[in-house]
């Protein structure tokens, strides 16, 4: 294990703040590079006793070259499509140059560096292209590098992995192009960070190339149908045409997604090159349990199960779960989440406020349209669900792992927070929480989340279809609770944005 610290250029983004969990899990000292020290301090492991926080440009030679000193091992995670560049290649290409320049005279031993899969011919997409590109460039400077191409990575946050989900989740019916049946070798998130971390100190590894993929070979067809068979939705009908262009696909999906454009068109492009590893070597230096691609998916998917639909919350869970998505990426990450949050003050303590909360259900009931309450647990029984016959444990009191009617009890946190997971038959994950607290000695405030999580595209048209009788259901519970609380509303319920997640971590 070296002694001076590990440098992770690109320490914000995807794969790289993962990595620096990884690395950090493993012992190692980090030196976490990133354009943005708001952003680098934004992360969970910002405040690890062995992780430093080193704001840098890579197109700004000078403050590279500051990163690099004192460092015998760097990975280089960065690439440049984002908002404000037109033309990344160039930005790639400049950047590369700057590292080679800079490493020249350095302490540094070894490069690590993520590209993709794909041979350099006139195939190949822009976005691959660019990849090979900088790889040689790295290649072309005194410090050896270790080159690991891989293709789509599976895990949430991964672009092209949330690109899958929304076109599954979404569309029901896909016309594609050719493309569609173009062979590829996705690798699980797990493995990729693995491989990076092996390859650390390797000498074996040095000035070598190494092609990572998934165990399986298959085609972005059979991934859309491993996809919708992980997330238990309808298959989507693919209709496959030689008249739609790589160009035509990429404009229009930049519509049926939030992902931002200046990702779905390279993304897009690059379907259209066939992305198989041509060796395996390193999984002979490296052995590892690859996943295959439904395993890699499920894994990703877990966070539907994870309680109140957050993502990971402290540094352990990142390292466990580096398959979820991450609360400080971007809005598009994770797929579709339609939430309700209202918020109310009343005139009382947290004690009067938790005591109607913590007897919902059972014979109390839900203090606003109980006979709706009751029709759909009625409704519920006849799609052969549990209905609200499980009642309450005990009318006052609630433990973490009680069935609450149809609800299930994943936190309790007296006179502070309350999460319920359903359990009826929906086409999505729902969660309702409440969390309370003391404004000042007189008031208290009330805050109500409902979060649903749409399975396909019929988990979004319930969502859709009962909004408007949410809202009823939901602000009236809270006007019953203040009134059996006998605390005075003084504001609200009014409908609020969802607050910040609370950063706990909650466990089954």
């Amino acid at each position: 294990m070296p002694d001076s610290p590990v440098l992770v250029i690109g320490a914000c983004g995807y794969v790289g703040s993962r990595l620096v969990a990884q690395l950090l899990h493993a012992g190692f000292r980090v030196r976490a590079c990133g354009r943005s020290l708001a952003n680098l301090k934004s992360k969970i492991w910002s405040q690890h006793p062995n992780v430093e926080l080193v704001e840098a440009d890579i197109l700004r030679p000078k403050s590279l070259s500051v990163a690099i000193s004192g460092c015998e091992t760097a990975y280089y995670l960065v690439h440049s499509m984002n908002k404000s560049t037109s033309d990344f290649a160039r930005k790639d290409r400049q950047a590369a140059l700057n590292m080679v320049s800079a490493s020249s005279s350095s302490q540094l031993r070894q490069i690590i560096y993520l590209g993709g899969l794909g041979e350099n011919d006139d195939r190949l997409s822009k976005h691959l292209r660019s990849r090979a590109e900088v790889a040689s460039i790295l290649q072309s400077g005194s410090v050896p590098v270790t080159v690991l191409r891989a293709a789509m990575i599976i895990g949430s946050g991964s672009a092209s992995f949330e690109l899958l989900r929304y076109l599954v989740e979404r569309l029901p019916v896909m016309i594609t192009p050719e493309s569609v049946d173009t062979k590829n070798q996705p690798i699980a998130i797990e493995n990729v960070l693995a491989y990076l971390v092996g390859c650390l100190a390797n000498e074996k590894t040095y000035g070598e190339i190494f092609d990572i993929g998934g165990s399986e070979i298959l085609t972005y067809r059979e991934l859309i149908k491993a996809y919708a068979k992980e997330a238990n939705i309808i298959e989507p009908t693919i209709i496959s045409t030689p008249f739609l262009s790589g160009q035509v696909s990429a404009f229009l999906l930049q519509f049926a997604t939030p992902i931002p454009g200046y990702l779905v068109g390279p993304l897009a492009e690059g379907m259209s090159c066939g992305v198989v590893c041509k060796e395996n070597r390193i999984r002979d230096l490296i052995p590892l349990n690859l996943l295959d691609s439904r395993a890699a998916i499920g894994k990703a998917l877990e966070t539907r199960q994870y309680h109140d639909l957050e993502s990971f919350e402290n540094e352990a869970d990142m390292i466990r779960h580096p398959e979820w998505v991450a609360a400080d990426e971007p809005d598009w990450v994770g797929g579709t989440v339609y939430s309700e949050c209202y918020r109310m003050v009343v005139k009382g303590s947290p004690n009067q406020a938790w005591k109607p909360i913590v007897q919902l259900g059972g014979e109390t009931g839900y203090y606003f349209g109980d006979q709706l309450w009751q029709l759909r647990g009625a409704l519920d029984l006849l799609f052969g669900g549990v209905g609200m016959r499980k009642g309450r444990r005990h009318p006052t009191d609630l433990a973490v792992g009680d069935a609450l009617d149809f609800w299930r009890v994943l936190l309790v946190e007296p006179e502070q927070r309350l999460v319920l997971l359903a359990e009826m038959k929906l086409p999505g994950e729902a969660v309702l929480e409440f969390r309370i607290k003391r404004l000042d000695n007189q008031k208290t405030e009330i805050v109500q989340i409902l979060k649903f999580l749409p399975h396909g595209i019929f988990g979004m048209s319930y969502w859709h279809g009962s909004t408007r009788l949410h809202g009823q259901l939901f602000v009236g519970m809270l006007e019953g609770i203040a009134r059996a609380s006998k605390c005075k509303i003084l504001e609200g319920p009014v409908s609020i944005k969802l607050p910040a997640p609370v950063l706990s971590a909650v466990k089954a």
